[in-house]
């Protein structure tokens, strides 16, 4: 197979952000949908700009179409549409299994259940991959990259720091909810997402406003113990925002105190450091411009493209 050929990738609609910038990779992505578009078959859906190489696929017609790589990215998507959905010719298509987060279970000895050799396990932190068991899988890193709206930029007038996470209250200690808790009645802070109302939020911001509503803020604040590097703080870097956070997981090795942020495992220090930025904007302003320049050598999506081109390509050779 010629390396440069456009692969037709069957997959499924998981992280709407995410699923965006991978089908800027140049190849025709196929999302499986359900009638209703419940969760993980919603396709198309959505205010994100959709390019013409984004289709849907009905699961009921799956079996009946063509493809050249198949790329879950669900553990249900794996063990019941692997079984239920595909045709037996199309489970033995190449195959990639996209792993978006830390183990959930165990944090060092929970054994990945993609137990196919054939399968390319892709993670998208090198944190992530250190973690899981993968055993003899082949695993590869692909970080990050992200697109803003042109012509947001940080602007921090605000004198608040923002948090963004989703259903923050009913997801609990995993995500800091008692770390936000405590923080906010320290600290000037506002958090936005799903449900956000639940934990004394605004709510959710859509995902193309949400880098502008961002902006206004002095500092982006990342309050989680466990999860992967979130694609907002990534975004707030982009338009030049800088980021407090707990020390944990990736983010430890993308903030440099004093450079682009302060990251700590003593909330504190970060208590400490948000005071600071909240009196000295032009301080946040310097650290924000560290945080762009990081983004943009780090995670841009030509980058992110190219890696995932690359992958794609060689699987399916």
């Amino acid at each position: 197979m010629r390396r440069n050929r456009r692969l037709r990738v069957l997959t499924w609609h998981v992280h709407g952000n995410y699923l965006y910038y991978l089908t800027q990779a140049p190849h025709d992505f196929w999302l499986v949908t359900r009638p209703g578009q419940p969760p993980g078959y919603a396709g198309r859906s959505g205010v994100l700009p959709w390019g013409e190489n984004v289709h849907e696929v009905d699961a009921a017609v799956v079996a009946q179409r063509e493809f050249d790589v198949v790329l879950y990215q669900h553990r249900e998507h794996w063990e019941h549409d692997r079984h239920m959905v595909l045709s037996e010719a199309q489970r033995k298509l190449p195959s990639i299994y996209l792993e978006h987060d830390p183990p959930q279970n165990n944090p060092f000895a929970e054994r990945h259940w993609v137990q196919d050799p054939a399968t390319l396990l892709v993670h998208v932190t090198h944190f992530n991959r250190l973690m899981w068991d993968c055993d003899a899988l082949p695993t590869r890193v692909i970080e990050h990259g992200v697109v803003v709206p042109k012509g947001v930029r940080y602007t921090g007038e605000l004198e608040r720091g923002v948090v963004v996470i989703n259903n923050l209250a009913s997801r609990g200690r995993r995500l800091g909810s008692d770390v936000y808790a405590s923080v906010s009645g320290r600290v000037p802070l506002e958090l936005v997402g799903m449900n956000a109302q639940q934990a004394g939020g605004l709510g959710e911001i859509g995902n193309l406003d949400l880098a502008a509503f961002c902006a206004r803020y002095r500092f982006f604040f990342n309050p989680i113990r466990w999860t992967s590097l979130g694609l907002a703080i990534i975004e707030a870097m982009t338009i030049g925002m800088p980021i407090i956070g707990l020390a944990t997981t990736e983010l430890a090795t993308v903030i440099v105190n004093g450079e682009n942020g302060y990251v700590a495992t003593d909330v504190d220090t970060l208590v400490e450091r948000m005071r600071a930025l909240l009196t000295d904007p032009r301080e946040a302003r310097r650290l924000g411009e560290g945080a762009r320049r990081t983004a943009l050598e780090r995670f841009n999506i030509e980058r992110f493209a190219r890696d995932w081109n690359s992958v794609l390509c060689e699987v399916a050779l």
